[in-house]
């Protein structure tokens, strides 16, 4: 009977053990176990029988205490949250960290933030244990420690801030613990990484008695999220490509679309999304226009940020005055869509043909987190926007500037023309119109002493300032040429202040830019042979021709003379002495010698011409100046000399056989007589 009943007691210990051995094998697979320190008890029993009497009996208690077995689980293993969108801030993700041992434990958290980690285009904005208060395990100085009952769990909520750089289709990763191993990398044996999130329990430690049998444990959770582009607005401009004529309307059309993965809305407290159209310089809003429903107005400088200009629903008076509109095209744009294109018209008001009109617009809208986006016509970038709302948009809306990159030109009607005239006086008219406009200049070589009919004895040379105008619409360079000049003269041009000359004469040329509305002064140099006809104009025409239109040209006339003061001597005689006729010259008869004097040199006709004038003209009559010999037979009649043009008279007195007449200024195309009386002896 004893063999029997330690049969059965044996029996029976082995199940307990065999059945302890399956509530641990639970317990690693994160099961509830049995709270550590529960002793387990055990008696046996039995009954037997002498065949005629049941007995009954016991044996000996024997107890079993359960031991510390610490665990440690984290989830969400591998879950995906919803999509993020660059930008977006304080985004959750939260975690739960359960004590899956059989005893009560800490969990200890990494100083500084260390047990959680980011992969991706996001930064760590804060990382806590969910409670009353939340625990800090971002920025905390030492470890923390989390006591947690026996099944306890707490969240942990991590916010991320996801970059404004992050890139559509791009992952961001949150990890909370680096276990790498186990199921669902959950209660493995801890291995003091640089991240771990672990229990504290540890009977294998020296000095930590009664600690877990199991030694400490680790475990890790994670989270991830898709980076979605969020609202992308793009603003497409269809500008007239041009030439266009001065003057003219040009009409803009503009579609906004959005290319992101999240409605684009209106900014609040705005209810329209709006495109931002900058009147182009060298324009003004065309009047009587229809507008799309919404459209506003400012008259607010162009260096004021679009959305921070005063906007009116009416056209300010005068329209000339109105700097930008802005134009709606509804409260929100959906994902992947356009909406219809709206327009606007303006009118020309340059001159300068030059510089084409430039046009930029900008569309601005808020994304699903409420951050300003923009786009601007002509980049290749959409979405761009970082909530300026001046972007890039250039401050003279449409001016020539550095984002000129941007811009779309509609290029004008280039009209080429010029006038050529004197010295700053391009715009001189002449006898008939603005191509007979001249110059008058004399020489003073070859012609001293020679009288009218003669021929210059010495070759002459003359060097005339004119100015050339662009009076075309643009830039341009113009041919400069010598039609007519004089036969054997020699005609050259210099464009750079006399630096160098080019021969233009028998066909030569050479050019001379001029930008738009500016001038340019050239010299010519006109040189005249020996041999030629004293108290003559020679007449060089000069040619400007513009290159945009070759059929625009202006002449000028440098005219050369050879002397231009012409005098004229004539005499007669009056005879009352009875001898002879009344005009004989006899002694006692008086003879009258007068000087007819003239500036032979043009005028008349228009303004600007540059005409001469001879100054301080001296006549002399001197009696005993070779060939001269009337002093020899003639006597002066005392105050007898006079002058048609008032004139300064010395030696006009008894005895005198020297005067002198001097005509302080004598005009072109004017003249005069001196004359004075001699009485033959």
């Amino acid at each position: 009977m004893k063999t029997k009943f330690n049969t059965f007691l044996s029996s029976v210990v082995f199940k307990y053990m065999m059945a302890l051995g399956a509530v641990l094998l639970l317990s690693f697979q994160g099961l509830a176990q049995t709270a550590a320190g529960t002793p387990i008890r055990n008696t046996a029993s039995a009954t037997y029988s002498d065949g005629s009497n049941t007995y009954n009996t016991v044996s000996n208690e024997v107890v079993v205490n359960v031991a510390k077995v610490a665990g440690l689980v984290i989830t969400p293993d591998g879950q995906t949250n919803a999509n993020v969108v660059p930008g977006q801030t304080n985004v959750p993700f939260t975690f739960t960290v359960r004590n899956v041992g059989n005893f009560t434990d800490q969990v200890r958290f990494l100083a500084s933030g260390a047990s959680v980690r980011v992969t991706g285009g996001a930064t760590v904005a804060s990382a806590v244990i969910v409670g009353s208060p939340n625990i800090d395990i971002l920025t905390n100085g030492s470890d923390v420690l989390q006591t947690l009952a026996q099944n306890g769990s707490v969240n942990v909520e991590v916010r991320l801030n996801i970059n404004a750089s992050a890139s559509a289709g791009s992952s961001v990763q949150v990890f909370l613990g680096d276990a790498t191993t186990g199921t669902n990398f959950d209660n493995v044996a801890s291995d003091s990484s640089a991240n771990e999130v672990r229990t504290v329990s540890d009977g294998a430690v020296s000095g930590s008695p009664g600690g877990s049998v199991n030694g400490t444990r680790e475990a890790r959770g994670d989270i991830s999220v898709t980076v979605d582009n969020d609202a992308q607005p793009r603003v497409n401009l269809t500008v007239p490509a041009g030439p266009v004529p001065l003057g003219s309307d040009l009409s803009y059309s503009m579609e906004v679309c959005n290319d992101g993965q999240r409605p684009l809305n209106a900014i609040a407290p705005e209810t329209q999304v709006y495109v931002y159209a900058p009147i182009p310089v060298g324009t003004v809003l065309r009047s009587g226009q229809t507008f799309a429903p919404g459209t506003q107005f400012t008259t607010s400088a162009l260096s004021t940020a679009p959305r921070s200009a005063t906007w009116v629903g009416s056209v300010p008076s005068p329209i000339s005055n109105v700097t930008r509109v802005r134009i709606p095209v509804g409260a929100s744009v959906a994902t992947g869509t356009c909406v219809a294109s709206v327009s606007f018209e303006v009118t020309i008001t340059t001159s300068n043909a030059n510089t084409p009109i430039y046009e930029i617009v900008d569309v601005f809208g808020a994304n699903s987190i409420g951050t300003v986006v923009t786009d601007q016509s002509g980049d290749s970038v959409a979405g761009k926007g970082d909530g300026n709302a001046n972007f890039d948009e250039p401050l003279q809306g449409g001016s020539v500037s550095s984002t000129q990159g941007f811009q779309q030109p509609t290029l004008l009607t280039q009209v080429g023309n010029v006038l050529i005239g004197p010295l700053n006086a391009a715009n001189a008219v002449g006898p008939t119109d603005n191509n007979d406009d001249y110059t008058n200049m004399s020489v003073n070589t070859g012609i001293a002493n020679v009288a009218p009919g003669g021929n210059t004895t010495a070759s002459g040379q003359i060097v005339f300032q004119n100015t050339v105008q662009n009076t075309g619409n643009a830039d341009d360079t113009y041919t400069l040429t010598a039609p007519t000049v004089p036969a054997g003269f020699t005609v050259e041009i210099s464009t750079n202040g006399g630096t160098s000359f080019t021969t233009v004469s028998g066909g030569g040329s050479t050019t001379l830019p001029i930008a738009f509305g500016n001038s340019a002064n050239i010299l010519v140099r006109v040189s005249a042979p020996t041999g030629q006809a004293v108290l003559t104009g020679f007449e060089t025409v000069i040619r400007a021709t513009s290159s945009i239109t070759n059929t625009n040209s202006n002449d000028t006339i440098d005219r050369l003379y050879t002397g231009f003061v012409r005098l004229v001597k004539s005499r007669t005689v009056a005879n009352g002495t009875g001898v002879g006729g009344a005009t004989d010259a006899v002694p006692g008869a008086v003879i009258t010698y007068t000087i007819a004097y003239t500036n032979i040199s043009s005028t008349g006709g228009g303004a600007g011409n540059v005409t001469l004038t001879a100054q301080n003209l001296v006549i002399t009559e001197d009696g005993n100046a070779a060939p001269n010999n009337w002093a020899t037979f003639t006597d002066h009649v005392p105050s007898s000399a006079s002058d048609s043009r008032g004139g300064t008279i010395t030696g006009d007195v008894a005895n005198s056989n020297l005067l002198t007449d001097t005509i302080a200024s004598l005009p072109a195309g004017q003249g005069g007589t001196f004359s004075f009386q001699r009485t033959i002896r």
